[in-house]
């Protein structure tokens, strides 16, 4: 939820209490749903928050809970569709602990199965910026002169009333770019439903894939499915587990798609082993001016998990004097610092 719907859902506690259960339900989910599909969404969270193992039977608020997840079998896109199965598991914090350290490479597909509905559940906010679009404030920091003419009409010019405005916040984009190349297929699938996830958190998100060419996959993620995205940008991207070729992939990106998808500063996460078959000086140039068009890069190195790891590849040692956070993505818990760096991007560049 963006802080917009958290004010509401404070001012509805102040209007209604929580002294009734079925009013906070009927008040929250007014505020809370926006289409007919959500409403089974919002039934599992607000019984995991307040208590009550069935919808049904009559509610109840609770003093104490534990932090759960619902797992429908249509949830874990294993070709199951998206029908939830009448059959659920509730996965706690045992399976945080369990699943949060092991690697993806080596998780079994219902391991697998179950992270990415962790991935799905995954529940933060993005930090917010402030756009150079305004609005009316009553103490805002720059007058506003076509308000304050009106108001003089108002009154026949006997007072002045100036007005005011403030700039609007609104959250700060994201671009994601993703290495689709065979030294990474076996991080691929989940850093993309990662990058479905964020999606749904940030609202405008550009996604790009590249392994011998770049391919635009916004569009393809934009599905409500997680697991109906990521076949349809399986059936859009055409170099699947290719050769990789960091810097003429980011060459085409700077020259053919900066200025329409970088508008509003995104923060850029580039996710790639550093494997490289180009050249290592193409690619140091292009990270270096896509770091001109960006508020922060951000490379995500799915092998920076494992223990004894070294940024020694030729890409890496390119990249690494024009990246702002370098992080591991190859675990749950990594992609948990992932989380916690873009709730907390400042609203200026550092350096």
């Amino acid at each position: 939820m963006g802080p917009t719907v958290a004010r509401d859902l404070a001012s509805a506690v102040e209007a209604v209490g929580l002294a009734s259960a079925e009013d906070t339900y009927h008040a929250f989910r007014s505020l809370c749903v926006t289409g007919a599909d959500q409403f089974p969404i919002f039934d599992r969270v607000f019984y995991e928050v307040f208590g009550g193992s069935d919808p049904s039977s009559g509610l109840s608020v609770v003093t104490e809970r534990t932090r759960t997840w619902t797992i429908r079998a249509g949830d874990a896109g294993e070709g199951e569709g998206d029908q939830p199965s009448p059959e659920t598991m509730v996965v706690g914090a045992s399976a945080q602990e369990r699943l949060g350290h092991k690697d993806f490479s080596e998780l079994t597909p219902a391991e697998a199965a179950e992270v990415r509905s962790l991935i799905a559940s995954m529940m933060w906010r993005p930090a917010d910026t402030w756009s150079r679009r305004r609005r009316p404030a009553r103490a805002g920091d720059r007058p506003d002169p076509r308000r304050t003419l009106r108001r003089m009409v108002s009154t026949e010019g006997d007072m002045l009333m100036p007005a005011f405005t403030e700039r609007r916040i609104r959250r700060r984009p994201l671009l994601f770019i993703a290495d689709i190349s065979g030294s990474m297929e076996r991080y691929s699938e989940m850093l993309l439903y990662f990058a479905h996830a964020a999606r749904g958190r940030l609202g405008r998100l550009e996604a790009f894939v590249f392994s011998t060419r770049l391919t635009r996959i916004t569009r393809q993620l934009s599905r409500r499915s997680p697991s109906e995205a990521i076949e349809r940008v399986a059936e859009a991207v055409e170099d699947w587990s290719g050769g990789t070729k960091i810097g003429e992939a980011l060459r085409t990106f700077n020259r053919q798609w900066a200025r329409r998808v970088t508008a509003g500063g995104p923060v850029a996460i580039i996710v790639s082993d550093g494997w490289d078959r180009g050249d290592p000086y193409l690619l140091a140039e292009e990270i270096a001016r896509l770091r001109r068009s960006v508020h922060r890069v951000v490379w995500l190195n799915p092998l920076a998990s494992r223990p004894g790891f070294a940024p020694e590849t030729r890409g890496m040692r390119a990249a690494l004097p024009h990246i702002d956070d370098f992080l591991p993505a190859g675990r749950l818990i990594d992609l948990a610092s992932v989380v916690a760096l873009l709730e907390s991007i400042p609203e200026r560049r550092l350096r």
